[in-house]
């Protein structure tokens, strides 16, 4: 009996299985930041294709949040009703809809991956002045952001939570917060981006506090039925930044503020951090902020194959695991990894003429 193809419950949501589909920014959005019918697709595809939890892209609490002009928001209640089809579409197709609410940082106001030009978008292009812990850009190229005071910092809290009370208007039913890859609430986590000398730097406790205000306030927003996932980089990979010993701790305290599973990433705070890639290179990060905080969490990196995916579960090593790129490459391995480990795993009936 596959462990991958059991069901997962959260709060009062139960996932179908333990496959998920990663957020991954399609940089596709429409003006203003309202998904398209690519993000109808694009994520439909994959809960026809049979992932458990259907993950958007990293999704914009307010408008500068965005990563590039062409990310998708949730900071009006137009936005709202763009989701709305999305997320009853995935419902009917037995996923379950979640969305990764996120601010960018001094990450914000870039180019696309794929346009030529590098850096910052300029005010005469649709860019705007990003914001971070301090006035230091990630890269020189970038930006110059703004850094936060503490009404700036009290927004951003405040951004989350009313974003996360659209996103269960929209018909999400879980939520999960964007903590990783140099964005905004990791600028505040890693000593490699946080200099500040104020309650909102200095030690791991002060570093800490921006994210722990953050999920308190969406677990406020959004009660106590509905999961709370949140992104972490669960290191830096560089000497002296954000460690996994740190992510032990922070996850304890994320479990304590109400957060359901913490989905561990890596890296992102620095240009010149050395990822060890490879296949399921993440995996032992989860594995270990599972065991030693004692939290639910979900593996995401290089997980290709079913038995590689089925084994992460199996062994307790993740509660979950995310693909990203095997399911941009495929949408249907869920199904198809069901028949490969002998699981019962339903086809919708349209197709059943392939199976």
């Amino acid at each position: 009996m596959s462990v991958l193809f059991s069901p997962l419950t959260l709060r009062a949501v139960t996932l179908p299985n333990r496959i998920a589909l990663a957020p991954m920014c399609q940089y596709s959005a429409g003006p203003d930041g309202l998904p398209t019918d690519w993000h109808l697709v694009h994520l439909g595809a994959r809960a026809i294709g049979g992932a458990g939890l259907v993950m958007t892209e990293a999704t914009a609490v307010v408008p500068e949040g965005r990563i590039s002009p062409q990310d998708t928001g949730l900071w009006s209640d137009r936005h709202v009703d763009a989701w709305r089809p999305v997320t009853r579409f995935l419902a009917a197709h037995d996923a379950v809809p979640v969305v990764q609410l996120a601010h960018a940082g001094f990450k914000a106001s870039t180019y696309r991956p794929w346009d030529p030009r590098r850096g910052g978008v300029p005010d005469t292009e649709g860019g705007w002045v990003p914001v971070g812990p301090t006035g230091a850009p990630f890269v020189p190229e970038y930006r110059v952001p703004t850094a936060l005071d503490e009404a700036g910092i009290a927004a951003v809290v405040e951004g989350f939570a009313v974003a996360a009370g659209r996103a269960v208007a929209a018909g999400f039913a879980a939520v999960e917060i964007h903590a990783a890859h140099g964005y905004l609430l990791h600028e505040f986590l890693s000593p490699l981006t946080n200099r500040r000398t104020d309650g909102w730097g200095g030690d791991r406790a002060g570093r800490m506090r921006l994210p722990l205000a953050v999920a308190r306030a969406v677990r406020a927003t959004v009660g106590e039925q509905v999961p709370v996932l949140a992104r972490i980089s669960a290191t830096d990979w560089v000497d002296g930044g954000w460690s996994v010993e740190d992510s032990v701790v922070l996850a304890s305290e994320l479990a304590a503020a109400g957060v359901d599973l913490v989905d561990c990433s890596s890296g992102g705070a620095s240009p010149t951090a050395r990822i060890p890639v490879e296949p399921g290179y993440q995996v032992p990060l989860a594995a270990r902020v599972r065991r030693e905080a004692r939290v639910p969490t979900g593996a995401v990196g290089l997980i290709v194959e079913p038995e590689q995916a089925e084994a992460i579960v199996a062994d307790g090593e993740a509660d979950l695991v995310l693909l990203g790129r095997e399911l941009l490459r495929n949408p249907y391995w869920p199904h198809q990894a069901a028949a490969k480990l002998g699981a019962d795993a339903s086809w919708p009936e349209p197709y059943l003429r392939a199976v």
